[in-house]
């Protein structure tokens, strides 16, 4: 198989196993993937959980290394016109083209990898769903090494004679700089026919390849790695057989990242060509049978008998075979050997073989049965000695026909049968077996064996039970799966299996197998197999109905709101799991926000806009009835403004874990917010500032009416991005307190007091990510009695700014502050002159002074010389 064909098989793997519906989900072939420059590649993708069409629309395209960011579009499912001008030539001509799979799978194929090629893959499909819901692309990165594989072997023409030795060499190296394995092995071209002599696997496994497998069990055909790049094939003696074109071909593989292991480079060596002279061979084989027509239950005896010169110096292994299938062996020492699935019949004594003389051999089956029908041979292969299995020559002998005839007028027959082939989740259901033959099937030693395939299907039907004709039960492979569940009944002509309390485990595919007996030992003489009946077990379907009528409902602003989920209750041993949901007022995006969602277990899990504490503290969902769930909106606003759904899923525990049962959705419930008419004038005016990224910005929000005394402010900044998804920033409360809703904004953002009625935001170190529509909410606040009671009284909407953001421009200073050790040498230079000048200064005045010591002291002297008429010294 080759690189192409290993990833196709991986991937059909995968699509058997693919993923259920649910959200759209897009799945690429798990990376980083390193390929073989020169190599056909295939990457494959798929589409699960969507709506619309069964076949889906997938486009490719590459962010190479060199611009990242950059998307390069490759090729279309749909559109032609798709790909970039680089890859048009290509995608004509048929080196890159894609390969649907099914609908929702295809493969990418690039016949021919080029450096140009690595990059990082993305298999992007369309969106065909009613909303937006899930992903609907998926990256792999993949990387183009060289091709370092060499082959080699030096072209040869061999003549050998039949029996002599022969060695070949063959030198296989690599230089990947990844972790890769090799497979190297070892062909023989005959014409068009390629026979596979041995291989060692990149697992360091040998395999003969099937007409070298019993030279290589006798240790005939050796293949030795030699050295750290020598692979030999040694052949103890050639045969005619061996006669041909003879070549070493080595494989490197790489294990990928989802654990299968690819093939990424093949090559050949260059041929040997190998002539074999065949030896004068005398060795004649026959085979005779005393019935060529057997009836079941007779005895047949198989006789091999040889003809050879000097047969009784010589040395022979003898082997029956059925249907090419070896039965029995003899080797040259006399030890019999048995094959595996006739050792059982052998030790209860119906099979015997044994070697009369050097040149007869005899096999004897007694109770002989339809599946000893078919065509026998004797194969002979002579050896040089008895503990020296080095071959001589072989031979084999005609083939003989025996034909088993079933017994006379049986006519042995079952048929299955079942009432129904749905049945529902925990209903129990029954299987009968009707036999009948020719003769009162009282009257007959039965046996009868039921088999299972489960759905989907294994590895082939496996034993479930089976009743042998003394009445013993024997339970098979597949009885765990019907553990307490399986009751067998027998009443005259008919058996009858009985599943009670039917789970997932018990859906397949049901057969019964009748045999009939001679003796109460041995094997069924006859045996007879019943048309197979499907079961399909159905899952429990979800009784939860939930309310689907549209609602409205209308509050006072700084009131709380209950929003009801009615339902009509499930099972008694369900659970309920409830998610609440948020659609904003136009023109916010429609898709549903997820509030928070309480699960079967009792866990709650908000959704990202509703992960702050002030969001969790307002929003809360429980249960207020058997009926009813409820999602309580402490002190509205008029930010909650909008539409409100609950979706409710039930849990089942079934088969030892709870599975989900469906999930059904309410109807919409509208919040409008009821305020008096705004009596509060903010500034309606909109602005745009252009700023640079590390400025400072403010944003207006200014109060033109005068409050009174026993009022108060609270306010609310909102951020809009390009993609139109508003956020709230910054609150400051009635109270005075002021919340961050925003982490990383913390430390950036500075609102003004409300005393002179300024509530501008003041926006530090401008970003990138900072660009939008900025604008604030007021509410004002009237003390109500009680001096730790406020209601809501009014609220306004400021006018919007525009924020729009630069890099900073490059200026001297600029550069200057970038660069680190200039900006250290400009520092310290001054500090350095200003020590280098005060050492000098230091120096000056210390050597003036000491000259100005000298010249006292001399005219000192000078004095005392006149006045005493002492010499100066």
């Amino acid at each position: 198989m080759g690189l192409v064909e290993h990833q196709v098989a991986a991937f059909l793997l995968f699509l058997l196993t693919g993923m259920g519906a649910g959200q759209r989900v897009v799945t690429i072939q798990k990376g980083p993937l390193y390929r073989v420059l020169g190599s056909h590649v295939t990457l494959w993708c798929k589409v699960s959980g969507y709506q619309g069409p069964a076949e889906q629309t997938f486009q490719w395209s590459i962010y190479l290394p060199s611009a990242s960011e950059r998307e390069v579009q490759i090729v279309s499912t749909a559109d032609p016109s798709f790909p970039y001008a680089v890859y048009t030539q290509r995608v004509r001509a048929q080196e890159i083209y894609v390969e649907r799979v099914q609908g929702d799978a295809v493969l990418l194929h690039i016949t021919e990898l080029q450096d140009r090629d690595a990059g990082e893959y993305e298999c992007h499909t369309p969106n065909t769903d009613e909303r937006y819901f899930g992903s609907y692309s998926a990256k792999t990165n993949l990387t183009v090494i060289a091709d370092t594989l060499s082959v080699s072997m030096g072209p040869q023409d061999l003549i050998h004679t039949e029996g002599d030795a022969m060695e070949l060499t063959c030198k296989v190296s690599k230089s990947t700089a990844q972790h890769t394995h090799l497979s190297v092995g070892w062909y023989c071209l005959r014409g068009e026919h390629r026979a596979e002599i041995l291989t060692l696997s990149k697992d360091f496994v040998v395999m003969p390849g099937p007409a070298y497998a019993q030279r290589f069990l006798a240790g005939n055909v050796r293949l030795d790695k030699v050295g750290s790049t020598s692979y030999k094939l040694s052949i103890a003696a050639v045969e005619p057989s061996d006669q041909g074109q003879l070549y070493c071909e080595a494989a490197e593989w790489i294990e990928d990242p989802d654990g299968t292991w690819k093939d990424i480079s093949r090559k050949q060596s260059e041929r040997t060509s190998l002539v074999v002279t065949p030896q004068d061979q005398d060795l004649c084989v026959g085979i005779a049978a005393t019935k060529s027509n057997p009836s079941e239950g007779d005895t047949l005896r198989l006789n091999c008998t040889l003809e050879a010169q000097r047969s009784d110096s010589r040395h022979f292994q003898v082997a029956w075979l059925l249907n090419s299938t070896e039965v029995a062996r003899i080797d040259p020492r006399g030890l019999l050997v048995w094959k595996k699935e006739y050792e059982k019949r052998a030790s209860l004594g119906q099979l015997h073989a044994f070697k009369q003389s050097n040149t007869v051999y005899i096999l004897t089956i007694h109770e002989v049965g339809l599946e000893d029908s078919g065509a026998y041979h004797c194969s002979v292969l002579e050896v040089k000695a008895p503990g020296n299995f080095q071959s001589i020559q072989t031979n084999l002998s005609s083939a003989l026909k025996i034909n088993v005839k079933p017994i006379a007028g049986l006519g042995l027959h079952a048929t299955l049968i079942s009432r129904t082939a749905t049945v529902s989740y925990m209903q129990s259901f029954e299987l009968i077996c009707r036999m009948s033959a020719s003769r009162p099937v009282e009257e007959l030693l039965l046996s009868v064996g039921w088999l299972f395939q489960p759905k989907p299907p294994t590895d082939g039907y496996q034993e479930l039970v089976h009743v042998l004709p003394d009445g013993t039960v024997s339970w098979g492979p597949a009885q765990p799966r019907f553990q307490g569940r399986a009751q067998l009944m027998k009443a005259g002509a008919s058996s009858r299996l009985h599943i009670h309390s039917a789970v997932a485990g018990h859906a397949g595919t049901y057969q019964c197998k009748v045999g009939v007996w001679r003796t109460l030992q041995g094997q069924p003489t006859v045996s007879f197999t019943s048309n197979a009946v499907g079961i399909n077990v159905v899952p429990p379907e979800s009784k939860l109905r939930v309310a689907t009528r549209e609602n409205s409902m209308e509050v006072a602003g700084g009131a709380d709101a209950s929003i009801e989920c009615r339902m009509e209750l499930p099972l008694n041993n369900s659970q309920l799991a409830v998610s609440w949901y948020y659609l904003p007022p136009p023109p916010e995006d429609a898709n549903p926000l997820l509030i928070v969602r309480a699960s079967h277990s009792g866990l709650l899990e908000y959704g990202a806009e509703f992960s702050s504490p002030t969001q969790k503290s307002r929003f809360l969902s429980q249960r207020v009835s058997r009926h009813v769930f409820q999602l309580r909106i402490l002190s509205a606003s008029s930010r909650d403004q909008g539409q409100y759904c609950c979706a409710v899923e039930e849990w089942c525990w079934l088969e030892g874990g709870w599975h989900g049962l469906g999930e059904r959705w309410s109807g919409r419930t509208r919040l409008l917010l009821k305020l008096p008419e705004s009596e509060l004038h903010l500034e309606k005016a909109n602005h745009s500032i252009l700023a640079r990224h590390g400025q400072e910005v403010t944003l207006g929000c200014l109060l033109k009416s005068t409050l009174p005394p026993a009022v108060r402010l609270s306010a609310t900044w909102f951020h809009r991005k390009e993609d139109g998804h508003e956020r709230p920033l910054l609150t400051l409360k009635h109270d005075g307190a002021i919340e961050s809703l925003q982490e990383g904004l913390v430390g950036r953002l500075q609102l003004r007091r409300p005393t002179a009625g300024d509530l501008s935001l003041t926006l530090a170190s401008v970003q990138e990510d900072d660009a939008g529509t900025y604008h604030c909410q007021v509410q004002e606040w009237q003390q109500q009695g009680n001096k730790d009671k406020w209601k809501l009284q009014t609220w306004a909407l400021s006018g919007y700014t525009q924020l729009t953001t630069t890099p900073p421009e490059t200026t001297v200073l600029s550069r200057i502050c970038s660069s680190p050790s200039l900006l250290n040498f400009i520092l310290c230079l001054p500090l350095v002159l200003i020590l280098l000048l005060a050492l000098a200064g230091f120096c000056w005045c210390f050597i003036s002074r000491k000259r100005k010591k000298g010249t006292i002291r001399g005219d000192q002297l000078m004095e005392l010389q006149g006045a005493g008429g002492i010499k100066q010294t």
